[in-house]
């Protein structure tokens, strides 16, 4: 056989390199961010262990329920959804290295349920530099809100709807003198803009304020301090156990002021911790009542938790649920050929979506999902009323 002359040479090898290259599989061709031919997998940094355990423990309770369900019944457009969670201790330090190892070793589609302001203050600028969707952040702090971040998606109220929800009650039942006791960091300081916000409104302002170290319970001084200014209500922007200490140590000291929380102290943990001195405190909420059966996701969430083995249904775990479900929906309307900007697009095209009572709504020039904001609080045996 002679020598193929040169050109034809090249050109019998480019056939050749190209036909190897159509012999690729499509799912390793395209291979895409956290996108197998059989599953998906979906970032989370949360506190499991530590003072805010319970918080990030009952998040991904919630959420799993749901992709436990929804991979039962065949996954989403025939793959299944892995959760890969990991401890951050409700650390920001923690949080950024575990977004890393996500986005960067993990490589997964998106993150998820993120549990806390702090902690997501530092994965934002991982995730934003690495055009990652963050979805269903258990926070309601302005950083995730303004400016507008295409790649944030929150599904609850903020913390100012939460914090105006307060002010608006105790300054209709005509209360005036109202302190705020805060964690130091991200989260307490985006509590107390929303105080001052609401308050200022009304042309009020804080009658005290005080602080405590965040996973800490150190809060001597703190009460001390708001005790003396002798408000007529506290509003706490903290986790359960240093709130649980606060409200013990006012108490002990002979207040008489309202005790009232926004949603992200953990109300279940919370009434544990309290005990009989819970009676009466208040806690806004950003999902619906979990004990109705008045609404299809609060019935199918209990559903699932009973299924599960799971007795204690609770606002937290319930808005894993929720957020989980906001999430399967945006993967199913991206399609079988899914990408993290396929996600986006399907996510702001949510408008007006109802999620089995709860009402989603996203579009191109919003990623603020809800304003519902409720008001409860404990009663006798540690039962949340409306």
């Amino acid at each position: 056989m002679k020598p193929l002359p040169r050109l034809a040479h090249f050109l019998h090898s480019l056939l050749l390199i190209s036909a190897a290259l159509l012999a690729v599989p499509t799912s390793v061709a395209r291979a895409e961010p956290g996108v197998t031919d059989k599953a998906l997998l979906i970032g989370q940094s949360a506190a499991l262990t530590g003072p805010a355990q319970a918080l990030g423990q009952e998040m991904r309770l919630g959420a799993q329920l749901y992709f436990d369900q929804v991979n039962a019944s065949g996954g989403i457009h025939g793959r299944k959804l892995q959760l890969i969670s990991l401890d951050d201790g409700y650390e920001p330090e923690r949080a950024a290295a575990n977004t890393r190892k996500l986005i960067d070793e993990d490589k997964v589609l998106a993150l998820f349920a993120y549990v806390g302001t702090p902690t997501s203050a530092a994965a934002l600028p991982l995730f934003s530099e690495a055009r990652v969707p963050f979805i269903g952040a258990f926070t309601g702090a302005e950083l995730l809100r303004t400016p507008f971040n295409r790649y944030v998606f929150n599904v609850r109220a903020s913390y100012f709807d939460e914090t105006e929800k307060i002010v608006e009650h105790l300054t209709t039942t005509g209360i005036r003198r109202i302190a705020v006791f805060y964690q130091n960091d991200a989260y307490g300081k985006a509590g107390l803009a929303g105080m001052e916000r609401a308050l200022g409104k009304r042309k009020l302002a804080i009658a005290a304020s005080a602080t405590v170290e965040r996973n800490a319970v150190e809060v001597a001084a703190a009460s001390r301090s708001i005790h003396a200014a002798n408000p007529d209500a506290v509003v706490m922007i903290s986790a359960y156990k240093s709130v649980a200490a606060f409200v013990r140590a006012m108490k002990a000291a002979g207040s008489t002021a309202q005790f009232h929380n926004v949603s992200f102290v953990g109300s279940k943990p919370l009434a544990a911790e309290l005990g009989a001195d819970g009676i009466g405190v208040a806690v806004t909420q950003v999902v619906p009542f979990p004990w109705s059966g008045m609404l299809p996701v609060t019935r199918e969430y209990a559903e699932l938790m009973k299924k599960a083995g799971q007795s204690d249904l609770s606002f937290t775990s319930l808005e894993g649920y929720i957020a989980a479900r906001v999430l399967v929906e945006g993967l199913r309307r991206a399609g079988r050929e899914v990408s993290r900007e396929k996600l986006i697009a399907a996510l702001e095209g949510m408008s007006n979506t109802d999620i089995g009572g709860f009402n989603i709504n996203f579009s191109p020039s919003n990623h603020n999902g809800s304003t519902l904001v409720d008001l409860t609080i404990i009663g006798k045996n540690g039962k949340f009323m409306r």
